[in-house]
């Protein structure tokens, strides 16, 4: 069973930063916490257990988290790069700071990933070339040991990324052919050719990891739990497809011949094309699903709780035929009802993982037309569930129906107010719910809490409503904390821009502040705080 307790939704991203996006480094900044730290400590003295992030992959093209090079490699862009003007033991800083004053003007309260992600470049490449000439390469010590240890999906990603740059950021299957195909006399030329480049994504690898491990270590010595995300599917252009081309559903030349997405929906009335490559199932089942129980203990060594996304797929899924250029002409595959393939895989998980499954992992299990995944999940896998708050007031009878805040059978699921593909709650109530969804709210808040409400502060409502829910987990967005209205939202499904650039302020990241307060008294009332 589910702890009662409560949390944050934040990606690093949307921290505050001088250096135009917010970033992992809990060190103190000219004697000052880092945003990073701040923000843990706020969840710390708001009585809050758990803080959960997007998935922590290194992004490319519209940079969502949900489109990455590796399922396996950390993001570059958020490597503090503040902490390496610090020394470490006996090996010198790896920036100066005056270097990172000189940074061109970045706005505050979005992210511009463009001209932020060629100034990081810069910076990480200057740290690198100062890293060789300390000869850290050479010297033994973590750097080596990190590389050896992770070698098993490190050396596959180094080499992706090194060959990707040299392929003028071409996909994998434009490449030249020996290359697209992992020919061994191809691969041999091109690791001597990119012997420095594919040492200096290692580099940044190990940058990230040490920066998230001594996050990871901080967070919880204040008892925060961190709740990561895994895409169910991995992008079509990533070092997972292009060393593993047998587990997915691809021709001879590497090209796919369906691709993912879901059907029309609340978010898309022609539904979303993913374009990721669908899998297959029968090779996974061949090797025991050794790549996703490697895949799954690796989100696993980075956080203590981990959201599936689109954890319907296991069950059923929409394959739509290559080249569509919409989701409408997909059909449904029944890979659960026809092969067991999904309770197969999660045995094999349970085998592998020494804790119970339902103490790790949180299927995301939202949509249309789901009792029979749920009852699978539930009876079957022993998972816990999602539900989502606005979703529970609006037009869909069945999302209205799966949220009885005094139902038991509910307590072990975790309920969002909105995750990050919601409006915020401020901006769901002024844009979305309408006059009927208001209504709703408004009946259901005066009947359970027994006294008139004018409708004022409709986020704060919300917010109560959920934290005095019989659900154990309950997580709300720092946008939903802070009463913010839809131009903070995160990200708007079946849109191509304008997305994953939302950030707070410093100001935000105050505990005795009255937003996290008023947080911290519902949280308390509730039972709730850890």
């Amino acid at each position: 069973m589910l702890p009662r307790a409560s949390g944050v939704l934040l990606h690093p991203t949307s921290l505050p930063s001088e250096y135009g996006i917010g970033d992992i480094g809990i060190q103190a900044i000219n004697g000052k916490p880092s945003p990073m730290k701040r923000f843990i400590d706020c969840l710390d003295a708001t009585g809050q257990r758990f803080w959960q992030v997007l998935p922590l992959g290194p992004t490319f093209y519209s940079h969502s988290p949900y489109q990455s090079s590796s399922t396996f490699a950390g993001n570059p862009n958020l490597i503090s790069l503040e902490d390496l003007c610090t020394a470490i033991d006996a090996r010198p800083a790896l920036l100066r700071r005056q270097e990172l004053d000189d940074h061109p003007p970045f706005r505050r309260r979005i992210v511009e990933f463009e001209p932020v992600v060629r100034w990081r470049e810069e910076m990480l490449d200057l740290a690198f070339d100062r890293f060789l000439a300390y000869g850290g390469e050479k010297d033994g010590g973590d750097f080596d040991q990190f590389a050896q240890a992770n070698a098993s999906w490190l050396d596959d990603y180094a080499l992706f990324m090194a060959l990707k740059e040299d392929n003028q950021n071409r996909p994998w299957n434009l490449w030249p052919r020996g290359q697209a195909l992992y020919a061994d006399l191809e691969i041999k030329a091109a690791k001597r050719k990119l012997r420095v480049p594919i040492l200096k994504h290692k580099f940044r690898q190990w940058l990230f990891f040490q920066q998230w491990q001594t996050l990871k270590d901080y967070a919880g010595s204040k008892g925060i739990e961190i709740i990561g995300d895994l895409p169910i599917y991995v992008a079509m252009d990533s070092a997972d497809v292009w060393r593993n081309r047998n587990l997915f559903d691809l021709n001879s030349d590497g090209y796919p011949n369906a691709v993912a997405g879901v059907p029309p929906d609340y978010f898309s009335a022609t539904g979303q094309l993913w374009g990721n490559p669908l899998y297959k199932w029968e090779e996974h089942s061949g090797t025991g699903f050794a790549w996703w129980i490697e895949r799954v203990k690796a989100s696993l060594r980075l956080v203590d709780r981990v959201r599936i996304d689109h954890f319907r797929a296991f069950y059923n899924y929409w394959r739509v035929p290559a080249g569509e250029l919409t989701a409408q002409n997909g059909k449904w595959i029944e890979n659960e009802k026809e092969s067991g393939i999904g309770t197969a895989l999660f045995k094999a998980l349970q085998a592998a993982i020494p804790r119970p499954l339902g103490e790790v992992i949180i299927a995301e299990d939202l949509g249309a037309k789901m009792d029979d995944i749920i009852q699978w999940r539930v009876d079957e896998l022993h998972l816990p569930g999602m539900e989502i708050l606005q979703f529970a007031f609006g037009e869909d009878d069945s999302e209205r129906g799966r949220f009885t805040p005094t139902q038991e059978q509910r307590r072990n699921n975790i309920l969002y107010t909105g995750t990050h593909d919601n409006n915020t709650l401020l901006g769901w109530w002024c844009m979305d719910a309408g006059d009927r969804g208001q209504a709703r709210v408004k009946a259901f808040a005066e009947k359970w809490f027994k006294q008139a409400w004018d409708g004022s502060d409709p986020h704060l409502m919300l917010t109560r409503i959920g934290m005095e829910s019989a659900t154990n987990m309950f997580i709300l967005p720092l946008q939903d904390v802070l009463g913010l209205g839809a131009t903070s939202r995160m990200n708007t499904p079946a849109t191509d821009s304008g997305n994953w650039r939302w950030r707070c302020e410093d100001d935000d990241l105050n505990p005795q502040s009255e937003a996290w307060q008023r947080v911290k008294h519902l949280t308390e009332h509730s039972g709730r705080a850890h």
